[in-house]
């Protein structure tokens, strides 16, 4: 239900070029679901950590796709690893802004909206 919600935000915002990423941003998470601690196992929740990772090595040899929508599928959750790690565990963090370090302007940008999408569907308010 979440990946419909992403799609009907990214079209009602107007940014069509993100919906083959709105289709296949969460494609890895059903490899890598788990529980990580007890408050996932009271509240039925799970974890997904590096499901963009593994969603952009599902569809990297795709033909189909192109390069721009496998990177946003690659890099969709960055902006939040980065924030999150920043506190919680430096090494990670370090690496993700590296990663983001290596991308342009353009790309941070397309990442900051198509996070608004992510979070909108998410039920979370963003400007």
């Amino acid at each position: 239900m979440h990946t419909l919600r992403v799609v009907y935000y990214v079209i009602k915002k107007g940014y069509f070029r993100f919906i083959p990423a709105a289709f296949l941003h969460d494609i890895g998470k059903p490899v890598c679901a788990y529980r990580k601690d007890a408050e996932d196992f009271e509240f039925d929740e799970y974890s997904f950590t590096d499901h963009e990772e593994i969603g952009y090595n599902i569809v990297r040899n795709w033909s189909f796709i192109s390069q721009y929508t496998k990177n946003v599928v690659r890099y969709h959750y960055l902006i939040r690893d980065i924030k999150k790690s920043k506190t919680e565990d430096f090494t990670r963090y370090k690496q993700k802004k590296l990663i983001w370090d290596s991308l342009d302007i353009k790309m941070h940008k397309e990442l900051e909206l198509f996070l608004v999408c992510d979070d909108l569907a998410k039920g979370k308010r963003r400007r």
